[in-house]
């Protein structure tokens, strides 16, 4: 065998192997045989159905860790993921521009069940025809038991067979966030301040259910530019009502919030509006629950 034909089979083998790995490493986010196949458009509904589903799912959530949804947008792999999978669950109420033309491009045999999650959830209209809402009405922990409540539903349609369980990690699961509305409506009925500065306008369902009052820099997508009267709104509300802190979150710049907050001479607190975790937080082991905790004890020091 010459020389050259030996480098050609060392390359050959090296292309192999690196295609073998990376087909194993592909697959951890892929299709698993065996399991209901669900795939989630975020990562609270990643979570949500990761905590009802157990043993018996597998769930791909579509956003990667450290990635802000309103930024992203479905790729190839995607599409083939969503057409062998056996349910989608994604927020609805305008959260997700992109899955009506998503689900039309799915292959025509796939079967899988497309569940909105916000169905039925107390929604908060931002127009006065009342037909465009707010879509981050998972930061109420009471819109979260409805939206756990329809993933339970999907997953028991999709998988009869273990009914039981399905149901019994949602009860379990639900008797969390009851637990963590509670702490909420204790913790935030004492403070003396009700109004929160922060930098995206995420907040609506949280200051609806706990009496608060949020005034926020830029409006429903933390990309929005504010105007020059946006910040002078901003400054006065802190002003008017002596507050310490602007809040900020971790998936987008805080250069904004944190000159804002020069300027104010305030100081900074993270208030994550659960869109997704970073990559570290996932390997910490944080979810749903710790970071709504996280942000009650950052909303507690702030309203004092």
């Amino acid at each position: 065998m010459t020389r050259h034909a030996k480098r050609y089979i060392y390359i050959a083998l090296l292309i192999i192997v690196a295609c073998c790995i990376a087909g194993c490493s592909s697959s951890k986010a892929g299709l698993v045989e065996g399991k209901v196949n669900v795939v989630t458009s975020f990562y609270p509904l990643y979570d949500f159905t990761k905590q009802i589903g157990g043993d018996y799912v597998n769930v791909i959530n579509l956003v990667p860790a450290g990635v802000e949804p309103h930024d992203w947008s479905p790729k190839s792999r995607d599409i083939k993921n969503m057409s062998g999978a056996q349910v989608f669950v994604y927020q609805g109420a305008g959260f997700e521009g992109w899955v009506k033309d998503f689900l039309g491009s799915l292959s025509s045999t796939s079967k899988v069940r497309v569940v909105e999650a916000s169905q039925g959830a107390k929604l908060i209209t931002t127009d006065e025809n009342k037909k465009e809402f707010d879509p981050h009405a998972w930061l109420s922990p009471l819109n979260a038991q409805k939206m756990a409540n329809n993933i339970k539903t999907a997953l028991i349609e999709a998988d009869p067979v273990h009914k039981d369980a399905y149901e019994q990690n949602y009860q379990a699961y639900n008797a969390k966030l009851t637990e963590l509305d509670a702490r909420y409506k204790k913790e935030l009925s004492t403070t003396t301040k009700k109004e929160i500065a922060v930098s995206h306008h995420a907040f609506a369902y949280l200051c609806r259910d706990y009496g608060l009052t949020q005034m926020s820099i830029m409006g429903l997508s933390p990309d929005a530019e504010p105007t020059a009267q946006d910040l002078k709104q901003i400054n006065s509300f802190i002003r008017d009502h002596q507050l310490k802190y602007i809040f900020f979150e971790e998936l987008v710049s805080d250069k904004l919030a944190k000159t804002l907050a020069k300027d104010a001479k305030v100081d900074t607190l993270v208030l994550n509006p659960l869109e997704g975790l970073t990559e570290e937080q996932i390997k910490a082991g944080e979810d749903y629950i710790s970071i709504m905790d996280k942000n009650l004890k950052n909303l507690v020091l702030a309203l004092q």
